[in-house]
């Protein structure tokens, strides 16, 4: 299945909305976005794609319905997620957890262009497994740029077969946030101040707390 959703966010009106293929965003405050699935998706052999537009002066929340799992399909594991966002505005992504079923493969790419103006807050959440699965892959590749100056190039693997995994360390859950141009904030893990402005926070773990985990089980 392909999946896709365009959300343009401009000044002055509700944000505009294209859906289609299983994914589709629904209104829930003037400046607010859900997303909601409206089929099994993303299954094995799966695309979904989702494209931000946020203009100048412009501001947009977006959330999700519920967690999002991610299955193996009849004919392969894995799925694949590309997000396009271009930020002028501000940008508030905080959808509910990605928890990646056992036996699936997810891989996520991002690329996200900002201006200088622009203000973001971007949170991942991702669980490997259901209750009592262990098995499952996950990466997120983040290319992030202010204008045409790079600002991050951030991959985070997690599960089965990641660079990580290890007898001695196999985290199965994660939580990143991106915030720009704040230089700060309190989270948990690490937060590391970004050269370009903004900062980072990553965090893992063998399952999410428990305020994170959505309808993981």
């Amino acid at each position: 299945m392909q999946a896709h959703v365009v959300i343009v966010a401009s000044p002055g009106r509700l944000p505009r909305i294209e859906a289609g293929g299983g994914l589709a965003g629904r209104h829930t405050e003037p400046d607010t976005v859900h997303l909601i699935s409206t089929a099994a998706t993303p299954l094995g052999g799966d695309t979904v794609t989702v494209r931000v537009v946020v203009e100048p002066g412009a501001r947009l929340r977006i959330r999700a319905a519920a967690a999002t799992l991610v299955l193996p399909g009849a004919g392969t594991p894995q799925s694949t997620a590309h997000w396009e966002i271009a930020v002028a505005g501000q940008l508030d992504l905080d959808p509910q957890p990605t928890v990646v079923a056992g036996g699936s493969t997810h891989r996520i790419s991002t690329r996200l262009q900002l201006t200088e103006t622009a203000q973001i807050r971007i949170r991942e959440r991702v669980q490997i497994g259901r209750s009592g699965e262990r098995e499952g892959f996950w990466s997120s590749a983040l290319h992030a740029d202010i204008e045409s100056t790079p600002l991050l190039r951030h991959r985070i693997e997690l599960g089965c077969g990641a660079v990580g995994d290890d007898p001695l360390a196999r985290p199965r859950a994660c939580i990143s946030e991106l915030r720009y141009p704040a230089a700060s904030f309190d989270a948990d893990g690490t937060v590391l101040a970004l050269a370009r402005g903004g900062s980072l926070a990553t965090w893992q773990g063998d399952r999410l707390p428990a305020a994170d985990r959505g309808a993981e089980d």
